[in-house]
């Protein structure tokens, strides 16, 4: 599109902005601010504009509005910075004629590669630390008599009520961050840090116990939480974790090295989720996935039809909206920037976004299935078998949001493969009833205490130690 450039000082907010004869097929140059650049670019569009460019003296974002105002739009629109503006005047005057051209995009980007590790790796280290750990709490729950000692870190097993609540409280949330997206953003980051912080203790701590450093005691105090007297390392630990959480908090539109961070905090977040929320039968397991494989499907492909805009609700609140005031983005993901090279690095820099929902529901399903491995003694087939599934799936997501070129529920994917796949190893091993309800948990659990009050010979004594010890390299 070529065409003459002209300087126009006003912001093309309201008609009073428009020369006298509208633009005669030019493209104007006008400064960004006080209206939307839906607005301003309608304005240029009515006024026989062939095209606009706004100059920004803030950092440059891509231009974009809703599907219905896309439809009203037959003019290219850019931003360009208030220093090009200026060297553009200096070195051409006046008097300049120039093209608008859109480079087009790859339809897949190698940091695909990057986000299908840092997923699959933590369903994987989250599932298969969940069911170690549960078993090793059986092991000492059985081990001590007084029952005095008890273990740091307590779960939680999910129960149908507490899904169904779940899944109201995600409805209703989402919906109020699509109508209050500007002010409820903050909450949500508020929460991400706390919760980050917290979940990267619970990752670290198990390393740090190891060192032999540190292991005294704070004095005797009556203030909360120190009054148990924490060992001098897990502290400086604890001191640790919220200061990351800080500095992500502080520097989060970084978009050099911030996603960085984000990641592995969301990465500690998840895995920290993973071995808290257990879910104690495949019953359960399924009803979980099912209901928000719907909540997901429904959000991204049936609300664009509810909207006056067209947009997903789903997209519109994980991408961040495109008329947002504070151009906050949602940490609740993993983000890594696309790695091709591209002419709209120049503006926000572009991300490839996977939700925390997609890493954390399929993954308790494998933790699910980590544990009946090692209750019924088997060789991690469920695991295994899943963990392939969850990848499976991910990369068929990948490939859907390559051919149809729009945000994608990745459970939509994810939870038939898993679903299917751990469905079908139980009814292949003939477990399906012990696997559904979760009666290998109590049967294994019920002959261990009985075996433990019998006297019974040595090699049965071994056979019990290796059924219920849990194995040596644990993360915990």
């Amino acid at each position: 599109l070529g065409s003459g450039f002209c300087l126009f000082s006003s912001v093309l907010c309201s008609p009073s902005d428009v020369p006298d004869g509208g633009f005669n097929n030019q493209i104007p140059m006008v400064m960004r601010g006080n209206c939307t650049f839906y607005e301003k670019v309608r304005l240029a569009q009515i006024n026989g504009a062939r095209g606009l460019l706004i100059v920004s003296r803030e950092r440059l974002v891509p231009p974009g509005g809703n599907r219905s105002q896309y439809e009203e739009i037959d003019i290219p629109v850019a931003l360009l910075s208030y220093a090009d503006m200026l060297d553009i005047g200096k070195s051409f005057g006046r008097s300049v004629k120039g093209a608008l051209y859109a480079p087009n995009e790859p339809v897949l980007d190698y940091n695909m590669v990057i986000i299908f590790v840092m997923a699959v790796g933590t369903v994987a280290i989250g599932g298969y630390w969940a069911g170690s750990r549960d078993v090793k709490k059986r092991y000492m729950k059985h081990k001590r008599d007084d029952g005095a000692e008890k273990h740091d870190d307590e779960t939680v097993d999910v129960t149908p009520i507490m899904i169904c609540v779940f899944v109201v409280m995600c409805c209703s949330m989402l919906v109020l961050l699509y109508f209050f997206y500007d002010h409820l953003v903050y909450v949500i980051i508020g929460i991400f840090c706390l919760a980050a912080s917290i979940g990267l203790y619970s990752c670290l701590s198990p390393f740090v116990r190891r060192f032999p450093l540190g292991k005294c005691r704070i004095p005797d105090n009556n203030l909360p939480y120190f009054h148990k007297r924490p060992q001098v390392r897990m502290l400086l630990l604890a001191v640790f974790c919220i200061s990351v959480s800080i500095v992500w908090g502080i520097f989060r539109n970084e978009d050099q090295w911030a996603w960085i961070l984000q990641d592995a905090l969301g990465i500690a977040f998840c895995l920290y989720m993973l071995k808290t929320i257990r879910l104690p039968t495949f019953k359960g397991c399924t009803l979980l996935l099912l209901v928000l494989f719907v909540y997901d499907v429904f959000f991204v492909f049936i609300t664009p039809f509810l909207t006056k805009t067209g947009e997903s609700i789903m997209v519109e609140v994980a991408a961040g909206p495109s008329d947002s005031a504070t151009h906050e983005k949602l940490p609740m993901v993993l983000k890594v920037p696309r790695l091709n090279s591209s002419p709209l690095a120049l503006c926000d820099r572009p991300f490839s976004l996977l939700g925390f929902g997609d890493i954390l529901v399929p993954g308790l399903l494998v933790a699910y299935c980590h544990r009946f491995d090692i209750q019924v003694q088997s060789s991690r087939v469920y695991f295994v078998a899943c963990t392939i599934a969850y990848g499976i799936g991910l990369l068929v997501t990948f490939v859907a949001l390559a051919l149809m070129q729009m945000g994608q529920p990745a459970l939509l994917y994810l939870v038939p493969c898993t679903l299917i796949t751990s469905f079908a190893v139980a009814l292949w091993r003939k477990e399906l009833a012990m696997f559904w309800t979760g009666s290998g948990f109590a049967v294994n659990t019920k002959t261990s205490v009985s075996r433990s009050e019998e006297p019974v010979s040595q090699n049965k004594d071994d056979l019990e130690s290796k059924s219920l010890n849990p194995e040596q390299n644990q993360l915990e």
